[in-house]
């Protein structure tokens, strides 16, 4: 029986995100075959769509990106593992142009992970809504914030735990627990979604659209722009220079 004060399992404490990607099926070259059908109509122009040099495809790429033809972005897949802290997952499955499947709470208990705030996050707002920024805490206001997230989420474990022991359905007793506490899905999206997702989620010099995301979903896009950016070179710097617009 857990004890009425102290979890029975340690719990963990972090303030970073997971991502992995899983596997994919993505180049410049999937960009080029799937718009030159639309003007060679044969299937033999796949090939014929690869071969061609880094010169050719960063011109049609480019010319697509600039004129927002965007379809031929869509067949260049990836699928990535991701956890992160629950309140990151309500903002990220905002973005419907994505497939998810997420661990269940309903089925499994969940692990005691939970985020909180060091020091390389900014903690206070300065301004007035729609005009603000974020600036860094005190030395105090730090310690406060690693104080009271771990105090909040040792409290809602141990809740958690006795009424798993006491009988009471996983689905039920996960309702005691914060959104602080971290969960973890396979997420599968085209390029052409996450040139969207990264317009919103990245805070980026030279963007048309200037962003404002919440720092914890701009960790993940972070290293999901890593990803693409290393899969599909040609795509990644003409999605930059055309100002970081979704095409």
């Amino acid at each position: 029986m857990t004890n009425s004060s102290t979890p029975s399992i340690p719990l963990k404490f972090r303030s970073d995100v997971t991502v992995e990607l899983v596997k994919h099926s993505a180049s410049d070259s999937d960009v080029v075959w799937a718009a030159r059908v639309s003007t060679a109509g044969e299937r033999s122009n796949v090939d014929a769509g690869k071969n061609q040099d880094a010169s050719e495809h960063t011109g049609l790429v480019n010319f697509l990106m600039r004129e927002r033809h965007g379809t031929p972005f869509e067949h260049s897949i990836f699928t990535f593992y991701v956890k992160a802290p629950i309140f990151v997952w309500r903002e990220h499955m905002r973005h419907r142009i994505a497939s998810y499947n997420e661990e269940s709470g309903r089925y499994r208990q969940l692990d005691p992970e939970f985020y909180f705030p060091n020091t390389s996050r900014n903690l206070q707002q300065v301004g007035k809504t729609g005009s603000y920024t974020f600036e860094p805490g005190t030395a105090e206001q730090y310690k406060l914030s690693e104080v009271e997230f771990k105090k909040s989420c040792e409290s809602a474990y141990v809740s958690y735990e006795k009424m798993l022991d006491a009988g009471v359905a996983r689905e039920v007793a996960r309702g005691v627990l914060p959104v602080t506490i971290y969960s973890s899905a396979y997420v599968t999206m085209n390029s052409r979604a996450l040139m969207n997702f990264l317009s919103l989620r990245r805070i980026a010099e030279g963007s048309h659209f200037p962003s404002y995301p919440q720092r914890e979903i701009e960790m993940v896009a972070e290293k999901y722009e890593e990803h693409f950016a290393k899969i599909m070179p040609i795509t990644h710097d003409c999605f930059i220079k055309n100002g970081r617009v979704a095409p």
